[in-house]
């Protein structure tokens, strides 16, 4: 969280298509504590009791806003944006997040499953476009893949503020605690 109590990383889907990502993306957010922004239209019903199952219910904690186009979303957030892109020549990890932060929230702007970003707003921000490096022959991650690779980046070298290192419901000793030792399970070290 920011020093203003507002979440420093905030993850922007641009017109999604499949409830699924959308319902794993909102998961990752609840569980980094970043705000999700969803710019419409979308493809399917996010009052639909189904898409409530593809979020695994996460929709009731999730800090997330509804737009209704790209200029709605930019006319009311202003901060640091990067987009990321299969066009992108750079990885997150060369970019500098705590920088980023330090006098803005950053936002992480995925595209649609389809056709990704609009090309004329990624050529206006070639210096902020990102990809993550992966063999040649494949064309992308899937995009809630993609969007916990570029969250946990920017939250690891904000060394994961607000974040628990530490089994929290359980309790960080609960192997210990519940399970005994058996020798013959180790698996062998050499």
């Amino acid at each position: 969280m920011s020093k203003s109590g507002k979440s420093i990383v905030n993850v922007v889907l641009f017109e999604p298509e499949i409830p699924q990502n959308t319902g794993n993306i909102m998961r990752t957010c609840v569980a980094t504590g970043a705000t999700l922004h969803i710019i419409g239209p979308v493809g399917f019903d996010i009052e639909n009791p189904e898409f409530r199952r593809a979020s695994t219910n996460h929709i009731t904690w999730a800090d997330y806003t509804l737009y209704d186009s790209w200029q709605d979303f930019a006319d009311k957030n202003d901060g640091e944006y990067f987009f990321m892109t299969r066009y992108g020549k750079v990885p997150p990890s060369d970019i500098d997040f705590k920088k980023a932060s330090e006098n803005s929230e950053i936002y992480l702007i995925f595209g649609k499953e389809s056709t990704g970003i609009p090309g004329e707003i990624l050529r206006a921000n070639l210096d902020r476009c990102f990809r993550i490096p992966m063999a040649a022959d494949c064309r992308c991650l899937n995009v809630s893949n993609a969007a916990a690779v570029a969250i946990y980046e920017v939250l690891r070298q904000l060394n994961y503020p607000g974040l628990s290192f530490k089994e929290e419901q359980k309790g960080e000793d609960f192997l210990e605690e519940n399970y005994s030792y058996d020798e013959t399970l180790r698996r062998k070290r050499k």
